[in-house]
């Protein structure tokens, strides 16, 4: 069986039962996927499947079906992001990060409400399964929302 993770595709054979963040950090090097947890209420081993965020230390690589993207896959795409994640102190450790961003950007892709508030809240539920030892929460949403308002403006949207 072959997987597309980060737009290469490899081998994707492993023993039955083998979780998605094992294969990635080792057949496929992909060193931002954080095997902490490994029950799934972590959140650091986010990656997205299909464009949506998944729990790879949960899910068995017979199991994934579309292509996989992990941080170093949108290293490009989250730039903005984690620019603003440096400049508002939203990582501290840095642990939680990869997964943090990877969450993020698929709420960015999805989109935020126009409203401050609700848009704030809507990041923090969204992001809410993703822990932060450190206790960033408060930046970690800032720079989020902040990333949002940037590109809505870039694009000439309100937000």
């Amino acid at each position: 069986m072959n997987i597309t993770v980060n737009g290469q595709t490899g081998d994707a054979a492993a023993p039955p039962g083998t979780v998605l963040a094992t294969l990635l950090r080792e057949r496929f090097g992909a060193t931002s996927v954080k095997l902490a947890c490994e029950r799934g209420e972590c959140g650091a081993c986010t990656v997205l499947v299909a464009g949506r965020p998944r729990l790879s230390c949960v899910t068995p690589v017979e199991l994934v079906d579309g292509e996989v993207t992990t941080a170093e896959g949108l290293a490009e795409e989250s730039e903005d992001l984690r620019a603003a994640f440096a400049d508002l102190g939203a990582f501290q450790c840095g642990f939680c990060t990869p997964g943090q961003v990877v969450h993020a950007t698929a709420l960015l892709r999805a989109g935020l409400p126009a409203d401050a508030e609700r848009a704030r809240a809507r990041v923090r539920a969204e992001l809410s399964g993703n822990i932060c030892r450190c206790t960033g929460y408060a930046a970690i949403v800032e720079a989020v929302c902040a990333t949002a308002r940037a590109r809505a403006g870039a694009r000439g949207d309100s937000l």
